[in-house]
């Protein structure tokens, strides 16, 4: 899931590899690419290769991004969607309950009317790109202080999104690129009725367990199929992927189109240092006690553990994820070439005369940094609200959906008696679908699990603040932190969608006037909150100015050939599918049906190597040579979970789901030494979907299969 980590002599290892790439970067298939500036130069020199304009918008419009964290495709006229399992994981326990358990036992839709509707899963198409750099610096006047600066620049990003919006109807977003270098406005079409149509059990979706995240090759059938609809029926798209069934061929060019969700490859040096000594171990701490606690309450029950299985699949991978990243950044020989990357920039500029200058950017990004790691736990524990993971369950000191609600009814009420250019950017004009979606959603609410997160995150916020904190004790009003929780969570009314629907309308005197615990304590820390918000935002802009004086002296200099860090927008990346060498073993670029059940076979069957029964029935329908996952040197990352891969006739060949080992410090660095992007044969895909779980009217329909 894009989230194994790094230990000992692999480590090791992977440093020396990322040490010594840094000069042979310009041979490496390196690039998260924008689509309106792909690579076109570089494939041309390497693979005599160019895409034309017609095949980028195609491979572009057929890709599709999940609000919940993830990438995927079109595969049909008729709306077909596919992506991970674990993307669609979300969505799957959302619609489960105690007499069906969808993410642990899977899902196939016999017929259209049986494609189950998700609770709130909004899907975005990128229609267009339009660059807007110059009308949102431009607003940006010499002489303003940060706060002022950073308003300027909010305002303007809103007008922009605000007139789109208005003109084409489609979901309009302005994307900071460069870290403040470049600003480009991102028009989507949203599709909000998305059905469910196709998932295998989680056990052959996520085969091998931890035990395979630390090594490859990797038996995963990592697949999950949606339906998107509009007027409710079936969407009809112009866009989508030709399947083919026999997938790619070893040292094949192929293509990944996806939405990688960060990284930090263009941060300063410093903004780096604060990353590994500060907010990574600040995020891990919060992984590893969601993790004990998800755990812990799983194992009181079969129930529990239904309720809690997405959540701790979760936070256990994204801890081990970022312990890699970790890892990686603690690591000397990592450190020393990213001091040389730096080092190497800041020397071409002081070369140049016109950009001289531009040195002081980097102190003032580390001055600004410091500012912020001062605010950061306030920021962090009441405001921050997605910190780089899957899945929205409030700040840290009030965790859960309840409390999510409140703050987002507060907010959305509040700000909404503003002009739209003032507002914080989720409850802008521009924005409203989406947030209407979220806060209507009909995802089941468990009064003793919001408990148990509540009781924990409170616990959290007294004992990192101190329980004689004024706005601690404002927040327990003079009960323990497992009392408050249940009071809280009996006394309000939030559970009932038609509650939340009649207060969204209403203004903030109604909302007062409810007297709802857990909206007042929404708006309790709301105050703080903001002003911790303030801070950040003020500190960001100085960093946004001082990254956008970097980046004209990097185009200056080396040319606009760089790609930007990730976005979680969509990206091109392109790579060969082929092994790599490991201990003076050769690992090949394909593994097959045949050792998966070999895999199997020598651990007895036994979890997490055990086989779902109707894979042990079916064996015998299986043709055992066919390629079940493959590695290729692509560039990803995660949020590309579910990324087509194609090949050059733009034909569907494959569906990223992970990395190897040796992948997971490409947060900061690219190395194709070892790294690898792992993927879902094509061809698997229709062997298992046939012969496995008798899906024939899904795979005809993936295939093109008329009748």
């Amino acid at each position: 899931m894009l989230t194994d980590f790094l230990a000992g002599p692999e480590l090791q290892a992977f440093a020396i590899a990322c040490a010594t790439s840094f000069a042979a970067s310009a041979l490496a298939d390196e690039g998260m690419w924008l689509f309106n500036a792909p690579p076109l130069k570089q494939l041309k020199e390497k693979y005599q290769f160019e895409p034309t304009p017609q095949w980028l918008e195609h491979l572009q419009k057929a890709s599709v991004r999940f609000n919940s964290g993830g990438s995927g495709s079109f595969v049909s006229a008729n709306g077909l969607v596919i992506t991970n399992h674990h993307v669609g994981a979300d969505t799957l326990q959302k619609m489960g309950d105690a007499q069906h358990n969808y993410l642990r036992d899977g899902f196939y839709a016999k017929t259209q009317a049986d494609e189950l509707k998700s609770t709130d899963l909004e899907l975005n198409v990128l229609m267009s790109i339009e660059d807007v750099t110059a009308r949102v610096n431009g607003t940006v006047k010499p002489g303003m202080t940060s706060d002022q600066a950073s308003s300027a620049r909010n305002a303007a990003i809103a007008a922009i999104e605000k007139e789109s919006k208005e003109k084409t109807g489609l979901r309009s977003d302005v994307v900071t690129l460069y870290q403040g270098g470049a600003y480009h406005l991102y028009r989507y079409k949203r599709y909000d009725d998305v059905r469910l149509v196709f998932a295998p059990e989680q056990q052959m979706a996520f085969f091998g367990g931890d035990p395979d995240n630390f090594e490859y090759p990797r038996y995963d059938l990592d697949i999950c199929l949606f339906r998107v609809y509009e007027n409710g029926q079936p969407a009809k798209i112009d866009h989508f992927l030709k399947w083919n069934s026999h997938g790619p061929s070893d040292g094949e060019l192929t293509f990944v189109s996806g939405s990688p969700g960060k990284t930090d490859r263009q941060l300063s040096l410093a903004e780096l240092a604060d990353t590994r000594d500060r907010y990574l171990p600040y995020v891990l701490s919060m992984f590893y006690r969601r993790e004990v606690l998800e755990l812990a309450y799983s194992a009181r029950s079969f129930e529990n553990a239904r309720k809690a299985r997405d959540d701790l699949f979760g936070d256990q991978n994204n801890r081990k994820r970022y312990d890699g990243y970790l890892a990686g950044l603690l690591d000397p020989q990592i450190w020393s070439a990213l001091k040389a990357r730096e080092q190497k920039l800041r020397d071409a500029i002081a070369r140049d005369s016109k950009f001289k200058s531009t040195i002081s950017a980097y102190d003032r990004i580390k001055r600004a940094q410091a500012e912020i790691a001062k605010d950061a736990p306030l920021y962090n524990y009441l405001e921050q609200e997605r910190p780089i993971t899957i899945g929205y369950r409030g700040p840290r000191a009030l965790s859960g959906n309840l409390f999510k609600y409140a703050r987002l009814l507060t907010r959305a009420i509040e700000e909404r008696a503003k002009p739209n250019g003032e507002r914080i950017p989720q409850f802008r004009d521009s924005a409203r679908e989406s947030l209407e979606l979220e806060l209507f959603s009909t995802e089941p609410i468990y009064d003793d699990y919001e408990i148990l997160r509540l009781t924990d995150s409170l616990t959290d916020f007294a004992s990192q603040f101190g329980a004689d904190n004024p706005l601690v004790q404002k927040v327990l009003a003079g009960k323990s932190p497992h009392a408050r929780a249940v009071e809280l969570v009996a006394g309000t009314k939030l559970k009932d969608v038609a509650v939340r629907k009649d207060l969204y309308h209403k203004d903030a005197a109604a909302l007062q006037a409810a007297h709802d615990p857990m909206i007042d304590v929404a708006r309790l820390v709301d105050g703080p909150a903001r002003e911790a918000r303030k801070i950040y935002d003020a500190q960001d802009e100085i960093k946004k100015q001082a990254y956008s004086e970097i980046a004209k002296a990097r185009f200056a200099i080396g040319g606009a050939s760089s790609y930007p860090d990730a976005t979680f927008t969509l990206r091109l990346s392109y790579g060969r599918v082929r092994g790599y060498e490991q201990d003076g073993k050769q690992i090949p670029a394909f593994t097959d049906f045949g050792g998966l059940y070999q895999r199997s076979a020598e651990h007895d069957n036994k979890p997490p190597f055990d086989l779902p029964q109707r894979w042990i029935d079916k064996k015998t329908n299986l043709n055992l040579t066919t390629h079940f996952d493959f590695a290729s040197d692509a560039d990803i990352i995660g949020g590309n979970s579910g990324s087509p891969v194609v090949n050059k006739a733009n034909e569907f060949v494959g569906i990223i789901f992970d990395g190897n080992i040796q992948s997971l410090v490409l947060d900061c660095v690219y190395t194709d030494t070892q790294a690898r992007a792992i993927s879902v044969d094509s061809a698997a895909i229709i062997e298992a979907i046939r012969k496995v779980y008798d899906a024939s009217a899904l795979a005809d329909e993936l295939e093109g299969v008329t009748k």
